[in-house]
């Protein structure tokens, strides 16, 4: 343990020891060939990928050991692939693809996947699509 950690040692209540633990990848633009109308098709768009993962686990507060942690070249890699990987005529059918490579992954408790397209309206900052493993703002402590 560290001083600092040794001296914080039961002065932290109860009540605000945390409950969760989240990574996150916020707004990665990727350039995908997404969209269903003619104008769309064969002509790649920026797209606004979100990936937020709530972990089964807390790591305790004096781990800082690489190995235990989520990789967030990896997260970026995967979204990079699969937005590359085809063309698609829905944003929700990328959402699923990256929503079940992310849901598959081990130490998964819970997970949101958004896309945005921020291209569509020039009056609105963006159109998209969330998947979620839970309803509300947050999973459940």
């Amino acid at each position: 343990m560290t001083d600092v950690t040794t001296r914080l040692e039961g002065m932290i209540p109860d009540s605000l020891r945390p409950r969760s633990a989240r990574i996150f990848l916020d707004s990665l633009e990727v350039m995908a060939d997404i969209g269903f109308h003619d104008f769309e098709i064969g002509t790649p768009q920026r797209l606004l990928v979100t990936v937020e993962v709530w972990l089964d686990h807390i790591p305790p507060a004096d781990s800082d050991d690489p190995s235990t942690a989520w990789d967030y070249d990896f997260v970026r890699e995967q979204v990079q692939e699969l937005a590359s990987a085809r063309r698609y005529n829905l944003q929700e059918s990328l959402v699923h693809a990256l929503f079940d490579r992310f849901a598959a992954m081990r130490g998964v408790r819970a997970l949101r996947v958004v896309t945005a397209k921020p291209d569509v309206y020039p009056e609105a900052r963006s159109v998209g699509v969330e998947l979620a493993s839970f309803t509300g703002a947050a999973p459940e402590a």
